[in-house]
């Protein structure tokens, strides 16, 4: 009988190492565990802002975003991630050949992890704020990394609130710096819960 033999990247074919960090979050209160812990893994991190800055201040390289994307944060702020270099990274599928030639035609960085933490928009509201400080805590860069990194969870690892870092800080401390399918199908769960409650936070306060 003939033994045929089996490749073992067969059953590691649902295995994402993570490697590239885009982290772009409004609180930063319990992140730098978890970037201790991905430096640790060897993970690269881009950022952009106040992240980009807290980042750095803890000792750690962080590429900006402005310089893989060309392009400066604009617009007081509004536009800074919205961009195809960005999304590009983020929805590639790894497996796609055509996806992969075009990121090497237009340089497109894979990005493996996606950590956002949303601008605090019913925090906002509760606050009494005026109208034009209301509008400007609607996330829109953010919502649009979540839904990204989720619809990609297949390659993708999409961290979407603060509440989820010891959920990833777990899952590294066990594997190191890679999930499985079902870890990413998780997170991706959790994202689309994030992104439809503040959608349906947002609708609630227009509709008053």
């Amino acid at each position: 009988m003939q033994l045929i033999p089996i490749d073992s990247n067969y059953f590691m074919a649902e295995t994402r190492q993570i490697k590239t960090a885009l982290i772009s979050v409004f609180h930063k209160d319990g992140l730098d565990e978890l970037l201790k812990k991905l430096n640790e893994n060897g993970v690269k991190f881009l950022s952009t802002g106040g992240t980009q800055q807290f980042i750095e201040s803890l000792g750690y390289a962080c590429e900006k975003v402005e310089d893989v994307t060309t392009y400066p944060s604009i617009l007081g702020g509004r536009v800074k991630t919205l961009h195809p270099k960005v999304f590009g990274g983020i929805l590639a599928r790894r497996d796609h050949e055509g996806d992969q030639a075009q990121m090497a035609e237009y340089e497109i960085p894979a990005i493996d992890l996606v950590i956002v933490d949303l601008y605090p928009f019913e925090q906002t509201v509760a606050s009494g704020a005026s109208e034009a400080d209301i509008s400007e805590k609607i996330d829109i860069g953010g919502t649009s990394l979540i839904r990204a990194g989720a619809k990609n969870f297949k390659d993708e690892v999409i961290v979407p609130s603060k509440a989820e870092y010891s959920v990833l800080l777990d899952i590294l401390n066990r594997k190191g710096a890679q999930t499985d399918i079902e870890d990413r199908k998780m997170f991706a769960t959790r994202a689309f819960g994030v992104s439809s409650h503040y959608d349906t936070a947002i609708h609630s306060w227009f509709t008053k």
